[in-house]
């Protein structure tokens, strides 16, 4: 297939590419800087050259392929309501070009959702608005599965790990326990995150290309419930700084925004995913990237 694909240059894109290229696909992505290009193309990928704002090029480009695989996002985390903007309007412009074709269109989501229990490949995603967490582009992607678009979610775990340069929560987390002094976990550190590899997820999302119905969630989770405690440990550990906890109210002066995220319990299964696609991750753990020093600079 001809595949279309944002965030191709990213922590969780640069390790689908190889995936793809292997499955004997052709991979055209975009890119934002001359330096993303010039990695893309010795990766092997075809480079246009825009960013998420560019949607008359995204519509475009979605209609000439066989596949659209939209990994991107803003991660404004200063200001979330442009990220959300832009999230619901390149989803949007992929969907249009998209309705009745049939093709394949799989966007990253995730699965950092506190419901009071396992998060499962089954359970709806409730915010669908405009203004809702990521433009409420999975529930708007999963709206055109009945027309004409096989929607797929990846649904990634919030700490999505391995060596090599992952700036995500954890590295943030790991920051925080440099420049205080110590690794900390919020009260008393049972709230559970869930992990996976960005090798393991990168083979999930070639499986789910290849395999998944219109309207399905893919659940990119290695582990489902590592316990805030345990990862504050494995920091503290690998850094060689001790290990405290901070309450509540202390979260965010000591974590920064991060704080009050990584006090949730957002525990999510992938018994599903794993049954439907024959997918087992067999690469290191989070504790065990953590340990290799992934996180120690």
């Amino acid at each position: 297939m001809h595949i279309f694909m944002t965030g191709a240059s990213g922590w969780i894109g640069s390790a689908v590419v190889p995936e793809l290229l292997a499955a004997g696909h052709q991979v055209r992505g975009i890119a934002r800087s001359a330096m993303s290009a010039a990695r893309l193309r010795a990766a092997g990928v075809d480079v246009v050259e825009a960013d998420l704002d560019n949607l008359d090029v995204l519509g475009a480009q979605a209609e000439r392929a066989d596949a659209v695989l939209h990994l991107a996002n803003k991660h404004d985390w200063s200001n979330p309501a442009e990220s959300n903007r832009a999230e619901r309007a390149s989803v949007q412009t992929f969907l249009t070009a998209l309705e009745g074709s049939g093709k394949p269109f799989l966007l990253a989501a995730g699965t950092a959702r506190p419901i009071g229990r396992p998060l499962t490949e089954l359970d709806d995603n409730p915010f669908s608005a405009a203004d809702s967490p990521r433009g409420g582009s999975e529930g708007l992607a999963m709206s055109y599965a009945d027309r004409g678009v096989r929607a797929v979610s990846l649904r990634f775990a919030p700490t999505v790990h391995g060596t090599g340069g992952d700036h995500g929560f954890i590295s943030l987390i790991a920051r925080a326990a440099r420049e205080r002094g110590a690794s900390a976990y919020v009260g008393d550190g049972t709230n559970r995150w869930t992990a996976v590899n960005r090798l393991d997820a990168a083979r999930l999302v070639a499986l789910a290309l290849a395999r998944a119905e219109a309207g399905t969630a893919v659940h990119a989770v290695a582990e489902e419930a590592v316990t805030s405690r345990s990862i504050a440990e494995a920091v503290g550990a690998a850094l060689g700084v001790p290990v405290i906890s901070v309450p509540a109210e202390g979260a965010v002066e000591h974590f920064g925004w991060i704080g009050n995220f990584f006090a949730l319990d957002m525990p999510a299964s992938a018994q599903l995913t794993r049954e439907r696609f024959g997918w087992e991750p067999t690469h290191p753990s989070l504790a065990e990237d953590i340990a290799a020093g992934a996180y120690t600079v």
